[in-house]
């Protein structure tokens, strides 16, 4: 790769990773950890060095982490990764079922919003608002909009995870 292509591609991804960062909402206050003094050292320090694996550079992308409660003795969540164009949306939307070690999760795309909030959830469903960006096709101008949906599967009675998942537009 010539370095003026590879400096662009660089400056690029630190581009998008500024937008990232920028759409990150402050912790609550009820969250935040309560204020302590500042522990003491009592042994040496152990270095520790970058992650060379791949796949660390993926979980890293997950800025937003929901884990769904009721789902019985089922794992699930949801979960965004940032990608796309920060401009317009940019957080892949993702509800996962934990399989089994052996298999690990199975994941599926809802789609791509600014945001989205849990309005409710049992057992084979979460309600979700989502807020996401528009554009006019005429104008170019970009919008915003808030819609609901309903994210559903099917409970299987052996525990298995879904083969599918519904996304249903709600009021």
């Amino acid at each position: 790769m010539k370095p003026v292509t590879f400096l662009a591609a660089l400056l690029g991804l630190a581009a998008c990773d500024a937008q990232v960062e920028s759409r990150k909402a402050a912790v609550p206050a009820e969250r935040a950890a309560p204020a302590a003094a500042p522990l003491t050292a009592a042994g040496p320090a152990a270095t520790v060095q970058p992650d060379a694996d791949e796949g660390q550079q993926w979980a890293a992308a997950v800025v937003e982490l929901t884990p769904l409660t009721r789902q019985g003795e089922r794992t699930v969540k949801l979960f965004g990764t940032a990608g796309g164009d920060p401009a317009m949306n940019g957080l892949y939307t993702h509800v996962a079922f934990f399989d089994s070690p052996a298999e690990g999760w199975r994941v599926f795309r809802i789609g791509d919003f600014l945001d989205y909030r849990v309005l409710s959830e049992r057992e084979g469903r979460v309600d979700l608002e989502l807020n996401e960006s528009t554009m006019d096709p005429a104008s170019g101008e970009i919008g915003s909009r808030t819609r609901r949906v309903i994210v559903g599967w099917a409970l299987a009675t052996d525990g298995s995870v879904p083969a599918t998942v519904t996304v249903t537009p709600a009021q």
